[in-house]
């Protein structure tokens, strides 16, 4: 997934004491596809590092049909895919050929750049299938965005799983409650996939600089407030937090970590703490020089790339600061 400045959410006002933030992502249709995007948005361009955040579906595939995320560049940033439903075969610059399933972790590192695509496979496409997830990116520490690029797929079954009650949260990056997840991050990071039982609480953890919810299904509620599905909340820092489900349950994303040093440029697929920097790698890319240039196709999946369009070439690397 790309990142469009046409296409940020909503922040309402919202009388909530306990929120910093409520953002409402736009859902958007990308071929009878929805996506909605939460992160970055105009009162919040990051959540500690998370500086993107897109809901993948739900989407059922009836007839032969797919996701076909073309080779695509990527600077100063990781990407994290995480599914609940559905699969995705990833190919990327640097070898790597994973696929993906619900509860599984692809961590991909772009550092000074790298290039991958994200298919359904052509097992899944003859099959009656769905599709749901999300797909975030983690701004890299300004030592780092120029690091070598890098992947890491962690199985399900490595994950931590934390359960009280009628509460269980599968640790997919970061560290929380004594618990810390094999991936490896490169800044003070917590990432939850937390399924509540009606009724269930769950806290948010205490020891975290920057928090926030993301609600994907249910509803919880929050200091006597409700949110339904569809809904971020950033809170305040040092505040007891805890998440409530409603009477049919929730499963929701808790996210954050420290936040970083500064603010960070988007633009497209490209984040960094140097203007200059993204538009080296726009030139780099639109240059398309696979053989002696900084960016390489995908082993396997070299047929085609997405390419920069003039409209997109007029905006310009944005950051919040």
């Amino acid at each position: 997934m790309s990142w469009n400045p046409t296409h940020s959410p909503e922040c309402p006002d919202f009388g909530c004491g306990a929120l910093e933030t409520l953002i409402i992502p736009r859902a958007r249709d990308i071929g009878g596809f929805d996506v909605r995007r939460a992160l970055p948005s105009p009162k919040r361009q990051m959540v500690g590092p998370f500086i993107f955040f897109d809901q993948m579906g739900p989407a059922e595939f009836i007839t032969e049909g797919g996701i076909d995320v073309r080779p695509h560049p990527h600077i100063g940033l990781g990407t994290v895919t995480y599914l609940y439903q559905g699969e995705f075969e990833h190919r990327d610059s640097i070898g790597s050929h994973q696929m993906i399933y619900p509860g599984e972790v692809n961590w991909m590192t772009a550092g000074r750049g790298v290039t991958h695509s994200e298919h359904t496979s052509e097992k899944t496409r003859g099959t009656r299938h769905s599709l749901f997830g999300i797909q975030t990116w983690i701004a890299l520490p300004e030592h780092l965005e120029e690091s070598d690029p890098g992947f890491e797929h962690h199985g399900k079954e490595a994950l931590p799983l934390i359960s009280d009650g009628g509460s269980e949260a599968r640790l997919i990056l970061g560290a929380a409650y004594g618990e810390k997840s094999p991936v490896t991050m490169p800044s003070e990071t917590f990432y939850l996939d937390v399924v509540l039982q009606p009724g269930a609480g769950f806290p948010l953890p205490e020891d975290q600089e920057d928090r926030g919810i993301y609600v994907t299904e249910g509803a919880i509620e929050v200091a006597g407030d409700i949110f339904e599905a569809g809904r971020m909340m950033v809170f305040r820092p040092g505040d007891r937090i805890s998440a409530k489900a409603g009477p049919q349950g929730a499963r929701l994303m808790a996210l954050g970590g420290a936040t970083m040093n500064g603010p960070r440029y988007i633009w497209w697929n490209f984040v960094s703490s140097s203007k200059d920097r993204i538009e080296q790698a726009k030139e780099d890319w639109k240059a398309a020089d696979w053989a002696n240039g900084p960016f390489r196709l995908p082993p396997g999946d070299e047929q085609e790339f997405i390419p920069i369009t003039e409209e997109l070439d007029r905006t310009r690397p944005r950051n919040w600061d």
